[in-house]
């Protein structure tokens, strides 16, 4: 039972999250202030009471329109909040029920029958403000074409401030976290062997393995600082690099630069691992899309915001699965280089060949 009152206090948060989020997706674009006025139908311009303004109740209760005037409200209103809340739920269950990042050892036969150690609510907090960045940041690029900054700058602020507070290996202790020699392993080389594994923090991994004499062993605010500017670096320059090689090879823009906006703020969550994975693993939705709007002769290209926050969240969800040499490649400076060059090649090759694919243009 009490598993199931912390999951819907969880979700109702979620749902108050969400319906603040409308106010930021509507009002940041236009750069109005979030606060004053209060919320009101953009029809009549009549102020919306408290109860209806309730998530998703007073929307189902009215049936999407104004009291005052009758006029419609989008279902854009309703789907936000309700994936707010749904994304809280799944979020709570991934790291407090199922406990995939081992940041708690469970009291008793569960959890749940004690209250939650307050090293996870900091955690869960921490990435439930990530989760309602992206949400918000998705539905304005799909709206507009346009990620407002900041949006992702006070998400990229909060990511670096909650590394310096919660730097790797945290809440594990150093000693318990950092990787053991195996049998064999020459002295130096732990970092590659990682026997006894690498264990997450609330940042999953730290900047580089090993760390270098000033960071090292890790758990202090060093640590944290750099993990999160470099995870913000590598997320801004690597969006700014794919964009620009693309677009020389399509013969116009192809990536805005909210994009790279957008995944600057992810790594000041997550760090640079996470954020070069995700953005492979994002391509995954962009081409599902680009191969319905194909099929459906849809000749403009969908915003990319929201496959990069899909797959930014997959990717992190799924860190606790991954292969279980990546560490070899991602701590592996000549992998990531060559990596980096074919990437390149890839992708430039790839948008002459669309460029080509395309019918040309004929005066009249």
């Amino acid at each position: 039972m009490m598993l199931y009152l912390w999951l819907a206090f969880v979700v109702i948060v979620g749902l108050m999250v969400g319906s603040f989020l409308n106010v930021c997706i509507a009002r940041l674009p236009l750069e109005k202030s979030l606060i004053w006025p209060g919320s009101r139908c953009g029809t009549c311009q009549q102020p919306i009471r408290w109860y209806d303004n309730l998530p998703l109740l007073s929307y189902l209760w009215l049936q999407g329109r104004c009291r005052s005037c009758g006029s419609s409200f989008s279902i854009q209103y309703f789907l936000v909040e309700l994936a707010t809340g749904t994304a809280f739920g799944v979020l709570f269950y991934f790291e407090a029920v199922v406990n995939v990042h081992e940041w708690y050892e469970p009291s008793g036969a569960s959890w749940h029958f004690g209250p939650l150690p307050w090293t996870w609510i900091a955690g869960f907090a921490y990435h439930a403000f990530l989760v309602s960045i992206l949400i918000a940041a998705s539905v304005a690029d799909l709206n507009g074409r346009e990620i407002p900054l900041p949006l992702t700058l006070t998400g990229t602020v909060i990511g670096i401030a909650g590394g310096v507070l919660m730097p790797w290996p945290w809440p594990w202790p150093v000693e318990l976290a950092s990787p053991r020699p195996g049998p064999g392993v020459p002295s130096g080389m732990e970092w590659l062997a990682l026997e006894g594994g690498l264990r997450e923090g609330i940042q999953p991994w730290p900047v580089w393995g090993p760390l270098p004499s000033w960071l090292a062993p890790g758990g202090n605010w060093q640590t944290g600082l750099i993990t999160s500017l470099a995870g913000a670096l590598v997320g801004s320059l690597v969006m700014r690099g794919i964009g620009a090689v693309f677009s020389a090879g399509l013969g116009k823009e192809a990536l805005g630069l909210g994009d790279a906006d957008l995944m600057m703020m992810v790594g000041a969550f997550f760090g640079w691992q996470i954020v070069v994975v995700a953005i492979f693993v994002s391509v995954i939705p962009a081409a599902v899309v680009g191969v319905i709007q194909l099929l459906v002769n849809r000749d403009h290209a969908s915003p990319f915001g929201p496959s990069l926050a899909a797959g930014s969240l997959v990717t992190y969800f799924f860190w606790p699965w991954r292969p279980p040499g990546l560490h070899l490649l991602l701590f592996h400076w000549p992998f990531l280089l060559g990596l980096t060059v074919f990437a390149a090649l890839f992708l430039f090759v790839a948008a002459v060949v669309i460029r080509s694919a395309r019918p040309r243009e004929t005066g009249g």
